[in-house]
């Protein structure tokens, strides 16, 4: 009976011994499967946010035009006495097109589609309610269908008439009605006498209209075939009106202009319309094949490394030859019409494409969101060991007076540390399948698993190891006291902690980060280095403040400030592990903060830069008449004319030369006007420049010159004197007025600048590049865009920028929300760790307190000092941790150097200004001074609940 009885406590402390092993082992599986989730898939991840991002830049380079265009131009039917009206010229561009869309590689896996087949007619000339019209009409395969007309009906594709189709804008504006006729008279499409006939209106502002009606002006079969249908609904909207502006609304003409009209406006007809007017003309047309590339989530990730990006350009340089070469063979273009499209003689394919331009940025861009992608994943798994280590040492000391007892009884440490990596085996693989199966989950490549296989050891192995370093024979024999060495063996450790973060920065600024695919190694061991230096300094500096304080304390009543500082100062270096994980966290953290605000800020300044005021209208001196509409659109109250002139003067005293330089003209008085805090107005009104101009010489401020200086430049054989009347100050090269011409013209190191009216001797078609800058607050920027599209594959009329859509597309630059999301997920992980490690940390340190609160109660100390107590001294620790993590969060971007360079991403004529996410700072910092207010609450209600005698024990001197 005996026997029995003592089986019943043997069996309960085999119960409680598992019960306290639960939480353990529960928290060991969550930290494993999480960390193990991460590196698993970290390698996948890089790709697919790639390949996210690239998707994004290619459908933001796409939006005014389609990535990769063909064009040809045909005559007009070869039989003389064949029916231009029954000719279909939809159905003879029907093959080319099958040409064009066959040729794309298969390795794009149908990523390339066709997205719009269009002829335009030169202007004719016709007569309507509002005045005279110059009138372009549209052949557009994309067009709208029956669902986008407010009125009428698309032209019909069968009939000898021609019939138009317009926007209710300009209904409006021109005051059609519908069946109204409109004489057709020739302008720029000579030979021309005919009717057009109005037969319908429709929205232009119509997103959601189909295409492809069977009554359309759209071709059936140039839109049946592959991946068209899957851009129709869109092209039928907004895309054909960006691309051919004046279809949505007219533009109307100043008065008294030259070409004698009052307005310009764009009309949809049907395909026999265009061979029935071309072969009245006797006119060559262009017709324009749009090709999309828009790639599905895999095929993006797979072209979004270095290799994927170089096939890819490979291939879209390819792709225009082949193309070229099944339509009509290997012929070389030398202008004659030796193709054929239906019964038109045709020239061959020609081709352009600015995507092979745009993978280059993507690519210098990429290379730097790597750097700030693959930190936040470092960061990520640095805290994640740390809190692992945090939660094996609270279960060291839990265990460690059962394990001393073991050891006094013959137990070695090594076979303890076996037997606790036996019991927490089960938990580590479970959380390694879990972290596995989360990997396998997600869409892309295999996951990583010699990664996680690492990861889950090392987690795994902490237990044990510190559980043998806790119980080895010199522990065992020197207790809880320090060794002779310990000081010592701090300073090295210290030294060998700061070298190796000293060499990780220099390494990673020289060598910069790797190309090859997945993460960095070394850029993913540099913020555990720099964590640790960090940790290292604080451990060492911030105990010296505090003991100040404590003796101030000591000088003034009452011994709870005095004793909390000094066991503040005393216990700094156990609390190194907490600094650790706080400081990584927060610094990561702020690093994010710090990146994702100068982008943003960097972005819109770039914006700026690129425009140079309100909108800026590049080429004004190749196209006088476009630039004279644009400073008559409603909403622009001021316009500044720049120009630059590349020049080689020479000294008018010595001959030398004073080096290639840009000669830039300005309305110095029009942009003191306009913009009132520009550098180059400032400058040219303090010397005097926008003055009434005196003499033969051309007045000038200059690079490396000094006033007085006198230099002679030639043009066209003639000799030209420039006087200097004083340096150039070096804020000038910032103004964002001189961005749109610096931005597209060479650059060069040396800047003449000087007043308009100072340049009027010099022709405008010798200048290299103008800009008409225009200010107001309120542009009507659908005018503006009516004058000159956005779609840039014809630069004969100049490009115009406004600085509202500069700023739209900065702020939705997919790269930028792939970096800004991808920190976000890994800070909020993060910190969700580094509050597990605090928590854990408090109570791995909650029996210290607690004894040293129990001694001074049994002095009297009251509730209220004994929470002051417990704040106190953990304040330091969390000033500590918030300055030195803020501190290595701002100054990472300086520490990397070459290894990121922001203005990758921004552009402009210099680094982005740093803008620190202040509000993310200040959050983490009172969000981690919260959570120690919390934890010294709780700790004290349960102090309040806890006996004397639960605490207090003979022969404990730990404190």
């Amino acid at each position: 009976m005996k026997a029995r009885r003592s089986v019943r406590p043997l069996r309960w402390v085999a119960v409680r011994e598992v019960r306290a092993e639960v939480p353990l082992l529960v928290c060991l599986a969550v930290l494993v499967a999480l960390l193990t989730a991460v590196a698993a898939a970290g390698p996948g991840l890089l790709d697919r946010l790639a390949g996210r991002a690239l998707a994004s830049r290619l459908e933001q380079e796409q939006q005014v035009e389609p990535g990769v265009l063909f064009s040809a131009r045909f005559e007009p039917a070869d039989s003389a006495d064949a029916d231009a009206w029954a000719s279909d010229l939809a159905e003879d561009l029907l093959p080319v097109t099958e040409v064009i869309a066959n040729a794309a590689p298969d390795a794009l896996n149908g990523g390339l589609v066709h997205d719009s087949t269009r002829v335009e007619l030169p202007l004719l000339r016709t007569v309507a309610g509002a005045g005279e019209v110059g009138l372009g009409l549209v052949y557009a395969s994309d067009a709208p269908g029956r669902g986008a007309y407010v009125e009428g009906r698309p032209p019909a594709r069968s009939g000898k008439r021609v019939e138009i189709a317009v926007s209710t804008r300009t209904r409006d504006a021109l005051k059609l009605r519908l069946g109204q006729e409109l004489p057709l008279s020739p302008g720029a499409l000579d030979k021309v006498q005919a009717t057009a006939i109005v037969v319908g209106f429709f929205a232009a502002d119509d997103a959601d209209a189909k295409s492809g009606d069977a009554d359309s002006t759209g071709s059936k079969g140039a839109e049946g075939t592959g991946g068209d249908a899957k851009s129709a609904g869109v092209a039928g909207g907004d895309r054909l009106w960006h691309e051919v502006p004046l279809l949505a609304g007219p533009s109307r003409f100043p008065p008294r202009s030259a070409a004698g009209l009052d307005w310009e406006a764009r009309a949809l007809v049907a395909p026999g319309t265009v061979t029935a007017l071309q072969a009245q003309a006797g006119a060559v047309l262009t017709v324009t094949w749009g090709m999309r590339l828009d790639l599905d989530a895999r095929t993006a990730a797979r072209f979004a490394g270095e290799r994927g990006q170089g096939e890819l350009q490979r291939l879209l340089v390819r792709y225009p030859d082949d193309a070229r070469s099944v339509f009509c063979g290997d012929i070389a273009d030398f202008g004659g019409m030796f193709c054929e499209i239906g019964p038109h003689p045709a020239s061959t394919l020609q081709h352009s494409t600015h995507l092979p331009d745009a993978l280059t940025d993507f690519g210098r861009q990429w290379r730097q969101g790597r750097v700030v992608i693959s930190f936040a994943l470092a960061s990520l798994l640095v805290v994640g060991l740390l809190a692992a280590a945090v939660t094996a040492l609270l279960a060291v000391r839990r265990s460690l007076d059962a394990h001393r007892l073991k050891r006094a009884r013959g137990a070695s440490a090594t076979g303890l540390a076996l037997a606790r990596a036996l019991h927490t085996a089960p938990a580590v693989l479970l959380g390694l399948a879990v972290g596995i199966a989360a990997a396998r989950s997600l869409p892309g490549p295999s996951p990583a698993y010699g990664q996680a296989l690492l990861v889950a050891g090392l987690v795994w192995l902490l237990l044990p190891a510190l559980t043998w370093h806790s119980l080895r024979d010199r522990s065992v024999r020197t207790g809880d006291g320090t060794g002779p060495f310990a000081a010592g063996r701090r300073l090295t450790a210290e030294a060998v902690v700061l070298l190796l973060a000293a060499a990780g920065v220099v390494a990673l600024r020289t060598r910069g980060t790797a190309a090859e695919a997945g993460p960095d190694p070394l850029l993913a061991a540099v913020p555990a280095l720099l964590g640790l230096a960090t940790v290292a300094v604080l451990v060492r500096c911030y105990p010296l403040p505090v003991r100040i304080l404590a003796r101030f304390a000591a000088r003034r009543r009452g011994v709870v400030a005095l004793i909390a500082l000094s066991r503040a100062a005393k216990e700094a270096p156990a609390r190194a592990l907490a600094l650790l994980v706080l400081v990584v966290t927060l610094a990561g953290a702020v690093f994010g903060g710090f990146v994702a605000g100068t982008l943003a800020e960097g972005r819109r300044e770039a914006a700026g830069w690129q425009v140079g005021a309100d909108a800026s209208y590049l080429g004004a001196h190749r196209s006088p008449a476009v630039a004279e509409r644009l400073a008559q659109v409603r909403g622009v109250r001021e316009t500044v004319s720049v120009r630059q002139l590349r020049v080689d003067p020479t000294s008018a005293t010595s001959g030398s030369r004073y080096g290639i330089a840009s000669l830039v003209g300005i309305d110095g008085a029009r942009l003191r006007a306009a913009a009132p805090h520009s550098p180059a107005a400032r400058a040219l009104d303090a010397a005097g420049l926008t003055g009434p101009q005196t003499g033969t010489d051309i007045r000038v401020l200059a690079t490396g010159a000094r006033a007085g200086d006198r230099l002679t430049i030639t043009l066209h054989g003639r000799k030209m004197p420039l006087r200097v009347v004083g340096p150039l100050p070096d804020d000038v090269l910032q103004d964002p007025a001189l961005g749109p011409l610096r931005g597209t013209t060479p650059s060069r190191e040396r800047l003449l600048l000087a007043d308009n009216r100072a340049l009027t001797a010099i022709g405008a078609s010798d200048f290299e590049g103008s800009s008409l800058l225009l200010y107001g607050p309120h542009l009507d920027v659908q005018t503006l865009r009516s004058l000159v599209p956005r779609a840039g594959h014809d630069t004969a009329v100049g490009e115009l920028r406004i600085r509202s859509e500069e700023q739209a597309d900065a702020t939705a630059d997919g790269m930028i929300s792939v970096l800004r999301d991808t920190h976000t997920t890994c800070t909020a992980l993060a910190v969700l760790l580094a509050l597990l490690a605090l928590v854990l940390e408090l109570l791995l340190s909650a029996e210290a307190r607690g004894r040293t609160t129990a001694y001074l109660r049994t002095l009297g100390l009251g509730g209220r000092a004994t929470t002051g107590l417990h704040l106190l001294q953990l304040l330091p620790m969390v000033v500590a941790a918030v300055a030195g993590g803020t501190a290595l969060g701002l100054t990472l971007p300086a520490l990397l150097g070459p290894a990121l360079d922001l203005r990758e991403f921004t552009g402009g004529p210099a680094a982005p200004t740093p803008h620190p996410d202040l509000l993310l700072t200040a959050a983490l910092g009172a969000g981690l001074g919260t959570l120690v207010v919390v934890a010294v609450g709780v700790e004290t209600w349960i102090g309040r609940r806890r006996g004397l005698g639960a605490v207090l024990r003979l022969g404990r001197n730990g404190d």
